[in-house]
């Protein structure tokens, strides 16, 4: 597919689609009531994930009409100077060509990894998982009915009907020319397709984030950050995962024991290392391997350091590079953390929760990306696209 579709067919495409879905958003519901029906339930976080109801379908919607909203990203230009020779040079933004997600139990990500990637003139393949197939094929029909109102054909939404073994095959030896890969799961998924890609793969990795309370932490402040971040969306990759205490804090047991009443409220189970084991309610971490681990679940760690200096060694140790935060109201300090910490987010007095395409100001993202290159954190519309060189001369040589 070698045309780009100008940018108003860009977007009718996509005010259509949201049309469609609230035209038929019981359609949706009624298929994804046969996904949570057949789903086991034996993980509640792709339960949660699995799950549309009438707030997601709003969400949809809303993410079809902002992209709408937003710039075309192709074109931009990002560099331009005049040779001495007389060439004029220029480099402009373009797109990567065909784009592969993987993913779990998202039926929203069938709206909206498709709106960013045909938004951006990409081509999208969409391999979701055998527990959303109901609600997915409802979904891409409707994208292909979008099109189709606009004399635009179906081939630029196209939904692979794969099991492992012909997943792996089609990425070994791919029946068509894949520019790009994302795959949005847990680390066997990622694993697996880094194994048998024969393209760039973006990872959407894991998250096991970290909360750093600082002994000059507002302790209150602290409370509220750490409870949101922990039980506001258990499914979702910017939950937290782990606490940092300053032995230093003053007031630290007091704090501690009202924070674990607290998380015990919301029925999370609370791990300790072994400076915090006495704790009321702990149970003992099992193993140092717990301190790597991703829960998407009721769960939290909470461990002792001395210093910001040995928090952020701790994190950069063990975190999955997602998110971090710091509770603390000194600026330096902040500073410090902020600067040393390795993730794709980093944090000051406010929850891990706001790492989102749509919280931090994109609009919507394909995936949050742990990977260095070619972009970091949410990658939004202006991040799925490549680059092109233009040079114009008049018979110049070298």
């Amino acid at each position: 597919m070698n045309t780009i579709l100008t940018i108003k067919e860009r977007n009718n495409v996509l005010l259509s689609m949201a049309k469609l879905i609230r035209q038929e958003q019981e359609a949706i519901l009624e298929a994804n009531k046969k996904d949570l029906d057949s789903y086991n339930g034996e993980d509640l976080a792709m339960e949660d994930r699995l799950k549309v109801n009438d707030a997601k379908i709003e969400g949809m919607i809303t993410s079809l009409e902002e992209l709408a909203s937003q710039e075309d990203p192709l074109g931009k230009e990002r560099f331009h100077f005049t040779h001495d020779n007389g060439m004029e040079v220029s480099n402009k933004t373009a797109p990567f060509g065909t784009v592969m997600i993987i993913y779990e139990s998202r039926p929203d990500v069938t709206v909206e990894a498709a709106g960013i990637a045909f938004k951006s003139g990409n081509k999208i393949l969409l391999k979701g998982g055998k527990e959303s197939l109901n609600s997915n094929l409802v979904i891409v029909d409707l994208w292909h009915r979008a099109l189709k109102e606009h004399n635009i054909i179906t081939d630029w939404v196209t939904y692979l009907r794969f099991n492992r073994q012909e997943t792996q095959e089609f990425l070994a030896n791919p029946t068509e020319k894949i520019d790009l890969i994302v795959p949005r799961g847990g680390e066997r998924l990622i694993a697996f397709v880094k194994e048998h890609a024969t393209c760039p793969v973006v990872v959407s990795g894991r998250g096991n984030n970290f909360v750093f309370v600082h002994k000059d932490a507002d302790k209150e402040l602290a409370k509220k950050v750490i409870l949101n971040a922990k039980t506001a969306k258990i499914s979702a990759c910017n939950a937290l995962d782990k606490v940092l205490i300053d032995s230093n804090l003053e007031g630290k047991e007091e704090f501690l024991n009202e924070l674990t009443v607290l998380l015990h409220e919301h029925e999370v189970e609370i791990l300790a290392d072994q400076a915090l084991k006495d704790l009321k309610g702990v149970k003992p971490l099992e193993s140092e391997d717990v301190w790597y681990e991703e829960f998407l679940d009721y769960k939290i760690v909470l461990g002792q350091t001395e210093s910001v200096e040995d928090a952020v060694s701790w994190i950069n140790k063990y975190s999955g590079g997602h998110s971090s935060s710091i509770i603390t109201k000194d600026q330096h300090t902040a500073d410090v953390f902020m600067t040393n910490v390795d993730a794709a987010a980093v944090y000051h007095n406010a929850s891990t929760r706001f790492t989102d395409g749509g919280q931090l100001g994109l609009g919507g993202e394909l995936a949050i990306s742990t990977d260095k290159l070619h972009q970091r954190g949410p990658i939004g519309l202006q991040h799925l696209v490549t680059n092109k060189w233009y040079i114009h001369g008049e018979g110049q040589t070298r």
